[in-house]
């Protein structure tokens, strides 16, 4: 039998960043709300409030971006725990927001020669300035790219040629000719001789000749629905298989919140027949892979799948939305089920019916 080994390489590099961040300090605003500032889980003060613009993270657990206006000029960079001031002019903006640190990293980007690197959670570098780009670090690993092109299509801009890889945060190599894929579950990684041969599952050759594997999320949804829910439509199994709350649109009314029980009940031969239409070959539909809404999904129990910036943490809990076409093709509007992926499988938190009718 092949020998497989769980990959936790996250936890080999960062298990001083638990010790660190056990008293997460929150943000709070000043008087009129202009400047933020942040205090302890006991309500101490632990920094004034003085920052603004780029300072967009809610919680500060080790290092985040800020800025600041300072003798009518505009200073941002990074900023540790220990106060430590880090990578001046230097934050990595991606969709007009700046990076949020993930598993106790947080990337850069050199001005002069527009590459990025990535400090740790003390503020020290980890890897150097080389990158054209960089994802966020996953389970201690890093998807990527160096010596592309940049190149501008109107507003907007895309990387061309260059040369892929899989790194982890000390910049060691794991993977060449590794593409970028925002489907695999990086907190899934397994090592072995040869290649994985889960269906859900893909594999990769690494440096070492040793193969790393990872869940896709795709694949992995769609095995459960056709495998887990479609195979038993009855009530008691969509409420296994739903989130506490069910979030549905009403055109007057926007989004509900509703407990699923109730919601199930209620709209229970809508549910069954919709779904029940996915196993039919001839049903136009498509699955959309996304993150969860922070505009909708707002209260507490949503947090956890948020990071410290208030955004969708869609590389671990990505959300998989069932969108269905109407039959007659002259009919507006579609049937929306969205499934969000948690630590207890993938469970149907939202639902939207081109109808209207749902209650």
């Amino acid at each position: 039998m092949k020998k497989i080994i769980a990959l936790f390489i996250f936890a080999l590099f960062t298990c001083s960043v638990f010790a660190q961040s056990n008293d997460i300090w929150t943000a709070f605003p000043n008087k009129d709300s202009t400047l933020t500032g942040f205090k302890d889980k006991n309500g101490v003060v632990k920094i004034e409030p003085k920052f603004t613009g780029f300072t967009i993270a809610q919680k500060f657990e080790n290092i985040m971006a800020v800025s600041e206006e300072v003798n009518g000029k505009w200073n941002s960079y990074y900023l540790t725990k220990q106060g430590k001031i880090v990578g001046v002019d230097s934050l990595y903006v991606f969709d007009n927001g700046p990076d949020c640190e993930n598993e106790g990293y947080i990337r850069f980007k050199d001005r002069k020669t527009d590459k990025m690197g990535v400090f740790n959670s003390e503020g020290k570098i980890v890897i150097s300035a080389q990158y054209s780009n960089l994802t966020k670090v996953r389970n201690g690993m890093i998807s990527a790219l160096k010596d592309a092109e940049k190149q501008q299509d109107g507003e907007h801009f895309f990387w061309k040629g260059g040369k892929e890889f899989l790194i982890d945060i000390n910049n060691k190599i794991l993977i060449e000719d590794f593409a970028y894929n925002d489907n695999l579950n990086f907190y899934s990684a397994e090592k072995s001789k040869e290649p994985n041969k889960d269906p859900i599952r893909e594999s990769f050759l690494g440096v070492d000749g040793q193969y790393y594997s990872f869940i896709n999320f795709d694949k992995e949804f769609k095995h459960w629905l056709e495998n887990t829910l479609l195979k038993d439509l009855s009530k008691a199994n969509l409420e296994k298989h739903s989130f506490d709350k069910i979030t549905y649109w009403k055109e007057t009314d926007g989004w509900i919140h509703a407990p699923k029980t109730k919601f199930i009940n209620q709209n229970y031969t809508y549910l069954k027949l919709k779904l029940q239409e996915l196993k039919n070959p001839k049903t136009d539909y498509f699955i959309s892979s996304g993150g969860l809404n922070q505009f909708i999904f707002e209260s507490d129990e949503y947090d956890i799948y948020f990071n410290n910036c208030n955004e969708s943490k869609d590389w671990i809990y990505p959300t998989m939305d069932i969108v269905i076409n109407p039959k007659n093709k002259t009919d507006r509007g579609q049937d929306h089920f969205e499934f969000l992926r948690t630590e207890n499988g993938y469970k149907l938190i939202s639902v939207s019916s081109r109808t209207d009718n749902l209650k």
